[in-house]
């Protein structure tokens, strides 16, 4: 056990107290500390201790006592008593997460719990626990209307609230097609779960899905939940007061249904009962910075551990859990049918080789997809136009000398944002107005190169002459409450043409909409990375979904998407709505090839101001690795190799077994530490390090 560090001073009499603090994992301090208390504190206590010359939050960590203080340790400087511990169950699963995805756990703690509260004082706390007590209760609300559910919805209800009452309930993966009501099965489990006196943790992978599904469980639960704060959200995008609230509500019960993103996964829930996990394949829930977690995996862990049901709900669900369904690991509940009679649209794959040979061949708006545009608009109903690149263009380009604007900062290319004439880095952020010649050799012609939404919205205003457009991604809606007005209006009818990113692809129940057109996505046929076609997939299946959820429409609903690579499998099994076919194909792939779900993956990040020390990091790395049974492939740049003048390079680690993969890392971190720290001379020009375990994108 690790003593915080400190010259000596006189403790009081009393106990050791283990506390987990926020010591960084390359600090070595990886375990928690002794202090010394005046009285015994429960596991999972809010402490103040000191460590060097800061003061930090700290919890309590559960282990035995080692005795009486030692004339070393540092006493603990405030309790806060006015909240309860933590719970057991919420402290085993910050233990494992720390444990799999190799961080402190005081690292992680701090990471996850609200960051107000490393800032309070326990007096502080407490006059936030008082105001929180003055929360007012809403008014009365009528019993909602229950929509009928369809058979199938039925099942998948009835087989939910069977595993509610399951002494170890196995895992659930709720497949239904988009629009087949999954949100309706979610309301129902809830709902059961609620009314047995549980609390239920909901998580969403986008943060711009919050308010409309908050919206929707509030409407639903106000006469069940009529009590202050009884429904809560944990994200990102609140205020942090908003979020300490809302987290000390669910931490003390008050909050019965939690919504959330996936730094809810670490709500503390003491009357957990249900977790359902949204669009559960979603690259969206695995953190990309600091402890790298996966929000989905630890959702069923936490719910493994406290022995409650997990739904697991996707159209196109992630493959490694659809091989858990094919393998009896996870029950399937299976949604092929749309609510209300409305049928998935047809889907037309229009091969760009037919155009006629011309200058402009790799336009993304073909005349046929101009005359299909027009012939929606004409019959008065919306279309979405889905190119998952925002910006006005790629790149801007001099045909006289071949400059492109490059970022000077990182190895990509700025991107051209015309509104409001800027190169942007959409890596660094790094932003220039745009040059009024080329800066490489003064020639005034330099044009843009490729195409982002901003100019298919102003390519689709010029064509359709009349037609509402609206462009919905990152850059329109950096603003408070933008996005909200923007959803509003297209539900309200006032757009005749969506044009946006993936953003407009998830989750959003658009009813008038009947035609989707996708296009340039042939780039991630052909990417570096073994998940591409399974994130275009399903990227498409999505937007795809977005048409013909409203039965009403006169006219079939339609997906065009245009592709140099019609007979492609990917395009074949989507235009059949085929998610099991391509599914079965992408796992034999796999498995020939020995990549997830089929082994299992670690990357070892460095960062470094010169690739060659980035790289002579992981060539020493790769010495201290003593598992044979661990493959190390040789270190590789990232994609994009250079950001902010940080260089970045990756090596990866596979093994056959979860476990061989876990036992190697944790006899390999602590190696890689004293590495940095033994040889510091050697290695001052690596920046940062970190392991990755099941990374998503390689």
């Amino acid at each position: 056990m690790k003593c915080a560090e400190s010259a000596v001073v006189e403790a009081p009499a009393g106990v050791v107290v283990r506390v987990a603090v926020d010591a960084p994992q390359h600090s070595g301090l990886n375990a928690p500390l002794d202090y010394a208390s005046e009285r015994a504190l429960a596991s999972g206590s809010l402490v103040r201790v000191p460590l060097g010359k800061r003061e930090l939050l700290g919890i309590v960590w559960p282990g035995d006592a080692v005795g009486e203080p030692a004339p070393a340790l540092r006493p603990v400087t405030a309790v806060f008593d006015a909240l309860p511990p933590l719970g057991p169950a919420w402290c085993r699963m910050l233990d494992f997460a720390a444990g799999y995805y190799q961080r402190s756990v005081g690292e992680l703690a701090s990471a996850v719990l609200p960051p107000q509260l490393r800032e309070l004082s326990p007096e502080q706390l407490v006059a936030r626990l008082r105001k929180l007590q003055k929360k007012l209760a809403r008014p009365a609300a009528a019993e909602p209307v229950r929509p009928a559910l369809a058979a199938e919805q039925a099942e998948a209800v009835a087989r939910i609230q069977a595993q509610l009452a399951a002494p170890s309930p196995k895992p659930m993966l709720l497949f239904g097609v988009t629009g087949s009501g999954k949100t309706e099965v979610y309301l129902r489990a809830a709902e059961a779960a609620l009314a047995s006196g549980r609390q239920v943790l909901v998580l969403v992978p986008e943060i711009n899905l919050t308010p409309q599904l908050e919206a929707r469980f509030t409407e639903r639960f106000a006469a069940l939940l009529p009590e202050p704060m009884a429904i809560v959200s944990l994200h990102s995008a609140l205020t942090p007061a908003q979020r300490l609230q809302n987290w000390l509500a669910a931490h003390l019960g008050r909050a019965r249904l939690v919504l959330g993103t996936r730094l809810a996964v670490f709500a503390s829930l003491p009357d957990l009962g249900l977790i359902v996990v949204d669009e559960e394949h979603d690259p969206s829930y695995k953190q990309q910075d600091g402890a790298r977690y996966s929000a989905r995996d630890l959702a069923v862990w936490r719910a493994h551990d406290a022995k409650v049901p997990v739904v697991l709900g996707s159209a196109t669900p992630s493959l490694e859990s659809w091989q858990h369904a094919e393998s009896g690991r996870y029950e399937r509940l299976t949604l092929t049918t749309r609510i209300g009679g409305g049928a998935l649209p047809r889907v037309k794959l229009f091969d760009m080789k037919t155009l006629p040979p011309s200058a402009g061949v790799t336009t993304a708006l073909t005349a046929p997809l101009l005359a299909a545009l027009k012939e929606r608009l004409d019959r008065g109903e919306q279309s979405l136009v889905f190119l998952n690149r925002r910006g006005y263009a790629p790149v801007l380009h001099c045909g006289e000398c071949q400059w492109k604007s490059d970022c000077p900062h990182c190895s990509a290319w700025r991107v051209f944002h015309k509104r409001d004439r800027t190169l942007r880095c959409h890596h660094c952020g790094f932003t220039e107005r745009v040059p009024q010649a080329c800066p490489n050799c003064g020639n005034h012609d330099i044009a843009p190169l490729g195409r982002g939404t901003e100019r298919l919205e102003e390519q689709l205003a010029e064509a359709l002459p009349g037609a509402r457009v609206m462009r919905i991604d990152a850059d329109s809606t950096r603003r408070k409450g933008e996005l909200e007005a923007q959803l509003q209006a297209v539900h309200d009818g006032d757009v005749d043409i969506l044009v946006g990113t993936q953003m407009i692809t998830k989750g959003h129940d658009f009813r008038r909409i009947r035609f989707v057109a996708a296009v340039n996505p042939d780039g991630a046929l052909f990417s570096s990375d073994f998940r591409a076609p399974e994130r275009l997939f399903a990227l498409l299946m999505q937007a795809g979904g977005r048409a013909g959820r409203d039965a009403a429409g006169e006219s079939p609903a339609e997906m065009w998407v245009q592709t140099w690579h019609r007979d492609h499998a990917l395009y074949q099994a989507l235009a059949r709505h085929d998610y099991v076919r391509f599914a079965r194909d992408q796992l034999a792939e796999r498995q020939s090839a020995g990549l997830p779900p089929f082994a299992h993956l670690a990357l070892l990040r460095a960062e470094a101001r010169t690739a060659e020390a980035a790289q002579a990091f992981l060539a020493a790395a790769a010495e201290l690795m003593q598992d044979d049974g661990v493959l190390v492939y040789p270190p590789v740049p990232h994609a994009v190799a250079r950001v902010a003048d940080v260089e970045r390079m990756q090596m990866l680690l596979e093994a056959p077994q979860r476990g061989r993969l876990q036992a190697c890392l944790r006899a390999w971190v602590p190696a890689l530490i004293a590495l940095k720290r033994e040889r510091s001379a050697e290695f001052r020009a690596v920046l940062r390090w970190a392991v990755d375990v099941d990374p998503l994108a390689i």
